[in-house]
């Protein structure tokens, strides 16, 4: 069971090592701006591999109960697969369900585990697999893997480098739970932190923040759902930065006190933030030097 393209590694190994009976996914939506309707990442791969794909609206729906007790699974293997699992579900197959988490449990359950250890400034995650139980990330850890974060890596290449990390993990999982060879650990409780699903009012960058802090939003909401500020009114998407070796002192927060070919230095709430990569709305994505050309950007103005 899984969706979207961090899942599809995980595939790809099980299918090497095992059976896999059918792969369940979320309904075909539109995606990207022309919104066309297209199969997710995993589906696309099911079917170039002849896999059976079940799509069910409902969990609880009764034709889908039905087909999934006729194949009988020993193991139901979940991937970012987007949607709670009924008693139903996790009670069919015989080993149980067994997912794969993008961090080291306790830590960050919830949605976005990969995006919240980058904005939380963390300088390492993880991959952990579970057997999954009725609460929210809450069953007993069966093997997990410690992975450093770069200084500069965003969400989307840590979600990348998970994905690829997670997979071996999870078929090795599976292959010693059939095995008899793994003991579950249950999890302290006390030691779980949460990492709530995103939206896009969490992309807007708050200059009274740190500049480290402003680094670290914007690392970990890229790709998704990206940061933003505004500048004369207009919004404008910031895509890359570092922080500034110079404090910048005496300039409130948000305002431009230098620009540059190296990029436009912004006053934060403590030290300096400076943008490299940014996009007005509705035009393309470019860069600093880019950007104060067209614009005529000058110290002085203000992000807010």
């Amino acid at each position: 069971m899984g969706t979207p393209a961090f899942a599809v590694p995980s595939l790809r190994a099980l299918i090497e090592a095992f059976d896999v009976a059918a792969v369940v996914t979320r309904p075909d939506r539109p995606r990207g701006r022309g919104g066309r309707v297209e199969p997710s990442p995993v589906k696309a791969v099911a079917l170039e591999l002849g896999i059976e794909v079940l799509q069910p609206e409902r969990m609880k729906d009764e034709d889908f109960l039905r087909r999934l007790g006729e194949l009988a699974p020993d193991v139901v293997a979940v991937v970012a697969y987007g949607r709670i699992l009924p008693g139903e579900v996790l009670d069919l197959p015989r080993l149980g369900c067994v997912n794969l988490h993008a961090s080291l449990l306790p830590r960050y359950r919830g949605a976005s585990p990969i995006n919240h250890a980058i904005i939380n400034g963390d300088a390492y995650t993880g991959v952990s697999t579970m057997l999954m139980d009725r609460g929210m990330d809450t069953g007993p850890v069966l093997l997990a893997e410690k992975v450093a974060i770069g200084p500069d890596e965003t969400a989307g290449e840590l979600s990348e480098r998970l994905a690829e990390i997670g997979a071996p993990l999870l078929r090795r999982t599976i292959a010693l739970l059939g095995e008899g060879e793994i003991t579950p650990r249950a999890q302290d409780g006390s030691l779980a932190t949460y990492a709530p699903m995103l939206t896009k009012a969490d992309g807007e960058l708050d200059w009274r923040l740190g500049a480290e802090e402003i680094k670290n939003r914007v690392r970990g909401l890229h790709p998704w759902p990206g940061t933003h500020t505004h500048l004369r009114g207009r919004l404008i998407k910031v895509h890359a930065g570092r922080v500034s070796e110079t404090s910048e002192a005496g300039a409130g927060p948000g305002e431009i006190t230098d620009v540059s070919a190296d990029g436009i230095t912004v006053r934060c709430g403590r030290g300096a933030f400076v943008i490299t990569e940014l996009q007005p709305e509705n035009k393309r994505r470019m860069t600093a030097a880019d950007f104060i050309k067209g614009y005529q950007v000058k110290a002085g103005e203000s992000f807010a």
